[in-house]
């Protein structure tokens, strides 16, 4: 067993089994054994499982409010949102077997005829992170399962009883035995438990949401064994404030994206590039709303906690660095226990720690730029590429400018911050590659199959071997 001390107080909040190699093997073993019966269940069958579980989620949500608030510190708002898009990811997830389908089509070559198909891939391996908790484990898992294969959720150590009520919903809603595996371990065995996991031979995907630094260990630990990796890696979310952007609407965006869930979001705005002339105004705005959302004694914050104390930590030294290049201190910067107070640092430059680093906090830095075309170069320059927002009232502009912004995501007079289970979810450059959502999933957890037949099988035609090899 392992324990897990919770960020607002030093109290065991959790314990859970602390597996080892054994352990996660025997787990990805009972998945190969519960795939032949899965991948062959009707797709029907399948989708009902998926969208009762959705129900259950609802059902069960306050479950879930009280767990992870002690684990990771969530703020009720924040898990209850969780929940909404689990339960959509769910819902969007039981659609897919129906589009699993057969396409037969003529063949270059005269005479041949094309079948291509998708079939489920096997047993994936699901490795979920703890700032979401709910809807990235639940992203994780329900894709796969709806693409007729087995799983290994590995759960994150920060918040193992969280990952389990996923798990555990997701199991009472009908999956049978063995079709989802649940695996914890103590912080000492992460690297341990995901090296005999990958290295199983019935392991046929790994996807993996977190940083791209313990990301990049993973993928070159699956590419050994050859293993297709989805990898949801870390962001440095851009919004981009043209100077006939609405002021108003941009300013409430960027605090929504910069600060929601205390900044612990993978598409958190931590970079607001703004042309220069409307830079005093929008900042203005951008502080109003910061201030509005301080937290008045520890635990009480309406963004929720930060994942631990050192985290507070990690996030003033940027904070310090910022200020000793130059940066301006406009709003917050203190914060209180867990809680770090909403953030806002103008004049940010290259060679700040904040313009290029991923803060993963209530942080954010106001770069100026001189024009549009200064805003665009600015945008793309950092090594991460998962989202980007520009706000302009020319739509067909900022469109434009998107086309040409390396970002996996792109918004339009809209906050980092924003997911649809119907759209592909990913990243380019150092965020990663591959992608949840929409019917690009299926691309990711099937194995494409094509099978040839001449259009005409020469059995059937009453032709002799003679005939056959005159042919030829």
């Amino acid at each position: 067993m392992f324990e897990r001390r919770g960020p607002l107080s030093d109290d065991v909040v959790t314990r859970a089994s602390a597996a080892r190699a054994a352990d996660a093997r025997r787990a990805a073993t009972a998945a190969a054994a519960a795939f032949h019966h899965w991948s062959g269940t009707a797709p029907d069958e399948r989708g009902a499982i998926l969208r009762r579980a959705a129900s259950l989620m609802l059902e069960r949500q306050e479950e879930a409010v009280a767990i992870a608030a002690k684990e990771v510190g969530s703020a009720a708002d924040w898990i209850r949102f969780n929940v909404e898009i689990a339960v959509a990811i769910l819902r969007q997830a039981s659609e897919l077997p129906a589009h699993m389908t057969e396409a037969e089509m003529p063949g270059a070559l005269p005479g041949a005829r094309l079948l291509v198909r998708r079939r489920p891939a096997g047993v994936v391996l699901a490795i979920a992170p703890w700032n979401a908790s709910v809807t990235l484990a639940t992203r994780a898992v329900a894709a796969p399962l709806a693409c007729g294969n087995t799983v290994v959720l590995k759960a994150s150590e920060l918040c193992p009883k969280t990952h389990e009520w996923v798990a555990r919903t997701l199991i009472d809603a009908g999956l049978p035995p063995g079709v989802l595996n649940f695996v914890t371990n103590a912080p000492d065995h992460a690297e341990e438990v995901v090296a005999a996991l990958i290295a199983h031979p019935a392991v046929r995907r790994v996807n993996f949401t977190g940083s791209t630094r313990v990301g990049r260990e993973i993928a070159v630990t699956a590419a050994r064994h050859l293993k297709p990796c989805l990898m949801e890696l870390s962001g440095k979310g851009t919004m981009v404030v043209l100077a006939d952007a609405d002021l108003d609407l941009a300013a409430e965006e960027a605090a929504h994206g910069a600060f929601f869930n205390q900044g612990q979001i993978c598409m958190s705005t931590e970079r607001i590039v703004v042309e220069a002339s409307v830079a005093p105004a929008f900042t203005e705005r951008l502080v109003a709303h910061a201030n509005g959302l301080r937290a008045q004694a520890p635990g009480k914050s309406p963004l929720g906690a930060l994942v631990s104390p050192g985290a507070a930590l990690r996030l003033r030294g940027i904070v310090d660095d910022a200020l000793s290049h130059g940066a301006r201190l406009v709003a917050g910067g203190d914060s209180l226990g867990a809680t770090f107070q909403p953030t806002v640092l103008d004049h940010v430059t290259p060679g700040m720690r904040l313009y290029a680093e991923e803060a993963f906090g209530p942080i954010v830095g106001v770069i100026r730029a001189g024009d549009a075309e200064e805003a665009l170069s600015l945008a793309n320059d950092t090594e991460f590429g998962l989202v980007v927002s520009v706000f302009s009232q020319d739509t067909e502009r900022a469109e434009a400018m998107l086309r040409t912004v390396e970002t996996g995501i792109g918004h339009i007079n809209r906050s980092t911050v924003f997911d649809d289970p119907l759209m592909p979810f990913g990243g380019v450059k150092s965020s990663g590659y591959g992608r949840f959502g929409g019917d690009e999933a299926i691309r990711e957890f099937t194995e494409c199959q094509v099978v040839t037949q001449r259009a005409e099988d020469p059995l059937n035609t009453g032709e002799t071997e003679d005939q056959r090899e005159e042919a030829r």
